[in-house]
């Protein structure tokens, strides 16, 4: 039954690239796993403490997306193989100092917008307002989340652009 009331052709794209999205997060979850429990050095405290938080927010858009995907009445990926191979997430050694940690975070969260804006479109051309919704909302917290980071990483004495404040 065709409750949602949407075009079947139109979603498969949808739920295709849905599907790449899923593998990509369960990548970054359990690349974040391993970060939290082989962080070392003077940034301990505060990166293992972060990296739980990530993976935690992680598990949660893993079980939205999958359930989003039976929402629009298909099966999940659900096998560590699949995600392999269509993710475009890599898995990496859970053994870098910090900064590299956070770099390869940075590098994720760019391969994730890329991918979230990907389900956008194809969801704009479905009329799929659910899931236009839910990555809408990912993707808000996701850059938010890149900066926070990206601040971690530079120096101090780095500086943004400032074209746009008045110079005294």
């Amino acid at each position: 039954m065709n409750y949602l009331n949407m075009n079947e052709k139109k979603l498969l794209p949808v739920l295709l690239e849905l599907n790449v999205l899923l593998a990509d997060y369960n990548l970054y979850y359990q690349k974040l796993r391993g970060f939290h429990w082989n962080i070392l050095g003077k940034n301990f405290f505060d990166l293992h403490e972060k990296f739980e938080e990530l993976y935690n927010d992680a598990k949660v858009k893993i079980d939205e997306i999958a359930e989003r995907i039976l929402t629009l009445q298909h099966h999940p990926v659900s096998q560590f193989q699949e995600y392999i191979k269509i993710a475009t997430i890599e898995e990496v050694s859970p053994l870098l100092k910090d900064t590299e940690m956070v770099k390869e975070l940075l590098e994720d969260h760019k391969k994730l917008l890329i991918q979230m804006r990907v389900v956008l479109t194809h969801a704009e051309e479905a009329g799929d307002e659910g899931t236009i919704d839910m990555i809408g909302a990912y993707i808000g917290e996701l850059e938010k989340l890149s900066w926070m980071l990206n601040a971690w990483y530079k120096n101090t004495a780095d500086q943004l652009d400032t074209s746009m404040v008045e110079k005294a």
